[in-house]
C-alpha cells in the first residue's frame, strides 16, 4: 500500500515540481545564451537533437517490457502532430522570452491550466465529477480571468505567450491519447524529440541561413545548448510519464509552481529585482497550488472507492444467493 501511494502521489509530485524547476532553469540558460547572440531557432533545434541522441541511449539499455502494439500511420500521425505543435509552442515562448526574462512567461503560464481543463472537458478527457467540484473549476476561471486582463495589458508580445501556452495545452491532450494506445512512455518521448529535430532542422535553416551562426564556440551558450538538450530529454520522458499516470489536468496543474521559481532564479542568477509584492505572491501561489493537489488528491480517493462499489454489491449477491440455497436444502 505505501510502495503504490509513494508511486502514485509522491514520486509524480516530487517529478513534476522537479520538470518545473527544470524548466525555469532552462528559460534562464536559453537567456544567456540569446544575450551571447545565438538565435532561438538554432537554440530549439539543438535542443531537440541532443534530447533525442539522449533518450536513443537510453532506450537501448532500458527496452520497454510491456507487448507494445505496430507503429501504424495513425499513430505516427499524431505523434508527429503533437511534436509539431511542441515545437510552434517552443517558437513561440521563446521569442517573447528573447525580449523579456522568465519570471513573465512563468507569469502567464498561469493559463496552461485552465486551458489543460477546458480542452480537458472539451475533449472528456476529465471525469465529469471534477465538473461538480469547485476547486478546480473555479481556479480555472478565476486564474484564465485575471491572466488574460494582465495579457491583453502586455500586448502583442502577451498573446504570444498565450498562444504558446494553448499550444502545450493542446499537446497534451494529443499525447494522453497517444499514451492510452501506446503506453512506451521512453519511446513516445524519443519520437517526440526526434520529430522536433526534424521539423526544427529546415525551419532554423531558413531562418538563419548563415552556416557561421551555427558553430558553437566555447562560451555560456555551449554549457546552455548541452544543459537545456539533457532537461529536454528528461523533462519529455517525465511528462510522458505523468500524463499516461495522471492524465493532462494534473500535468498543467504544477505551471504556477514555475512563477515563484522564476522569481528566485532570475534575482540569483539575472540579477533581477525581487520585491516584496513577489514574495507574497509566492506565498499566496504555494497556498493555493496545495489547495489544488489536496483536492485532486480526494477525487482520486472518490473515483478508486466510486469503482469498488459495483465490485462489493456483486460479492453481497453472490453471498446472497447461496445462503437461500442452503436454506433450501435445510
Amino acid at each position: 500500500m505505501a510502495r503504490r501511494y509513494c508511486y502514485n502521489d509522491v514520486l509524480p509530485l516530487t517529478a513534476m515540481v522537479a520538470i518545473e524547476c527544470t524548466n525555469v532553469g532552462l528559460n534562464v540558460l536559453f537567456k544567456k545564451a540569446t544575450s551571447k547572440g545565438m538565435s532561438y531557432f538554432i537554440f530549439i533545434t539543438y535542443t531537440y537533437a541532443i534530447g533525442a541522441l539522449l533518450l536513443l541511449s537510453l532506450s537501448f539499455p532500458f527496452p520497454s517490457r510491456q507487448v507494445l502494439p505496430s507503429l501504424n500511420f495513425h499513430l505516427g500521425f499524431r505523434i508527429f502532430l503533437f511534436g509539431l505543435i511542441g515545437f510552434f509552442a517552443q517558437v513561440c515562448a521563446y521569442k517573447r522570452i528573447d525580449y523579456s526574462n522568465p519570471t513573465l512567461a512563468s507569469t502567464i503560464s498561469n493559463l496552461s491550466p485552465a486551458f489543460t481543463f477546458i480542452l480537458a472537458v472539451l475533449f472528456r478527457r476529465i471525469s465529469s465529477c471534477s465538473l461538480q467540484r469547485p476547486p478546480s473549476f473555479f481556479l480555472s476561471i478565476t486564474v484564465f480571468y485575471f491572466t488574460s486582463t494582465f495579457i491583453f495589458k502586455l500586448g502583442h508580445w502577451g498573446i504570444l505567450l498565450a498562444v504558446a501556452y494553448l499550444l502545450f495545452s493542446i499537446r497534451y491532450i494529443i499525447q494522453t491519447h497517444v499514451m492510452e494506445i501506446y503506453p512506451a512512455e521512453l519511446l513516445v518521448a524519443l519520437f517526440y524529440n526526434i520529430c522536433g529535430a526534424i521539423i526544427s532542422a529546415p525551419v532554423s535553416l531558413i531562418a538563419e541561413s548563415e552556416l557561421s551562426s551555427w558553430m558553437l564556440r566555447p562560451s555560456v551558450a555551449v554549457i546552455a545548448v548541452l544543459c537545456s538538450g539533457v532537461i529536454q530529454g528528461f523533462s519529455s520522458f517525465v511528462i510522458a510519464w505523468g500524463l499516461h499516470l495522471k492524465g493532462p489536468v494534473y500535468i498543467a496543474i504544477f505551471k504556477p509552481v514555475s512563477i515563484a521559481i522564476a522569481a528566485f532564479m532570475s534575482a540569483i542568477f539575472l540579477g533581477d529585482s525581487l520585491y516584496l509584492g513577489s514574495i507574497i505572491g509566492v506565498i499566496i501561489i504555494s497556498i493555493g497550488f496545495y489547495a489544488v493537489i489536496w483536492e485532486k488528491a480526494k477525487e482520486a480517493e472518490r473515483t478508486t472507492s466510486s469503482s469498488k462499489v459495483p465490485l462489493l454489491k456483486v460479492e453481497d449477491a453472490r453471498i446472497s444467493k447461496r445462503n437461500a440455497r442452503i436454506l433450501k436444502r435445510k
